[in-house]
């Protein structure tokens, strides 16, 4: 779609007005619609700092990367719907084949997120990171990789997002902070329904998100619902966690300072008993409702816990699990949670006393050692 095709709706008369003497005519906000048949890219690369490019219903097979400040990227809801690109065949002969694989290896490294296999790539730079971009509104399905990734971005707003059978994650995000994720719909994603995580392919101690939100999503029938690691100061809040191989994983490791200061509140993390094999990283999942692993200062309060069961190491309602590489979890409260029919126990914690971690006014029956409850 070339830039004449793309349809500019100016801001209405009466919001003008309320414009006038705020800023200058320069400043006025723009919509961009792209209708079926047309290029989401395309305008969002014309679009300005403050535009919206509004997707309308339809099914667009493209990737599309946000690199503008301040944009707005929405859908009209779940009918606007992004998938893979549509590969053409090609027959190539063999020495054609080869080298065209080794370009493509060395190019690698330089690839973009959206080239990687995800959906909605939100990409900052070396210089700093990408600000104020809500992506909204749309459907996001059967990418290889990830369905939205944002690297290196503050104040993102992901909402009303729904990300279906996207081969990894269904949203994540890395080197991120003041991050909103609110009333998504994530679903069926080959791991994570939602992965916050300071970097993915760098060892390094937690970083403070400065108040990233995760609330009133529904994550379901995924490897884990929500994974947060190695971060700090991360609410995730009064989402619905369910047919999952396990609900809510916050993991640190070795590195300092050690993940903390999250806060686990008022979830609904229900039997998320669906079988997962074991990774280079984990055992086998099933089961498994809120885990603390290697975390600091961090407050698991008010969830509603039931009928998480199975027979992993990670089994249970909510577990402190003692850190694979040794990294104990010290000062943390759990407090207040309704737990039932979780198995082998409602309250689990494998770490010694001697580590400051508390359990208080717990609704349930079981824990492992006894007298948790």
């Amino acid at each position: 779609m070339t830039k004449r095709h793309i349809t500019y709706l100016a801001c209405t008369a009466a919001l003008c007005g309320s414009l006038i003497g705020a800023a200058p005519a320069s400043a006025t906000h723009h919509v961009l619609q792209v209708h079926p048949g047309e290029s989401i890219q395309k305008a969002v690369d014309a679009a300005e700092p403050g535009d919206t490019v509004m997707v309308l219903a339809g099914t667009y097979h493209e990737s599309v990367q946000v690199t503008t400040p301040d944009l707005t990227l929405t859908g009209v809801g779940p009918e606007t719907v992004l998938q893979p690109a549509v590969k053409a065949k090609k027959t190539k002969t063999a020495t054609a084949a080869k080298a065209e694989k080794a370009m493509a290896k060395k190019a690698a490294a330089q690839k973009s997120c959206a080239e990687q296999g995800d959906g909605v790539c939100v990409v900052g730079s070396k210089s700093g990171p990408l600000e104020n971009v809500t992506v909204a509104r749309m459907t996001v399905s059967g990418f290889a990789r990830n369905g939205v990734m944002a690297v290196g971005t503050a104040n993102l707003n992901v909402h009303g997002v729904a990300a279906v059978k996207n081969g990894q994650w269904g949203i994540a995000e890395e080197r991120s902070v003041h991050s909103v994720y609110r009333y998504n719909v994530v679903r069926d994603n080959g791991d994570a329904g939602l992965f916050l995580a300071n970097s993915i392919t760098t060892e390094k101690g937690a970083t403070d998100t400065e108040g990233t939100v995760v609330e009133h999503n529904l994550l379901e029938n995924n490897r884990l619902g929500v994974t947060v690691r190695r971060l700090r100061n991360v609410t995730v809040s009064d989402n619905s966690v369910t047919g999952n191989c396990g609900g809510v994983f916050v993991v640190g490791d070795e590195n300092k300072p050690k993940a903390g200061r999250i806060v686990v509140a008022d979830n609904q993390i229900v039997k998320n008993n669906k079988y997962c094999k074991k990774t280079a990283r984990l055992p086998f999942l099933q089961g498994t409702g809120i885990v603390l692993t290697g975390t600091e200062d961090a407050l698991v309060t008010g969830n509603t816990v039931t009928g998480n069961s199975g027979k992993s190491p990670l089994s249970g309602g909510i577990l402190l699990f003692k850190s694979f590489v040794g990294t104990t979890s010290d000062k943390n409260q759990v407090t207040r949670n309704k737990l039932s029919g979780n198995a082998p126990a409602d309250l689990v914690n494998q770490e010694a006393a001697k580590h400051g971690n508390s359990f208080k006014e717990n609704s349930c029956k079981k824990s492992k050692p006894a007298g948790l409850c």
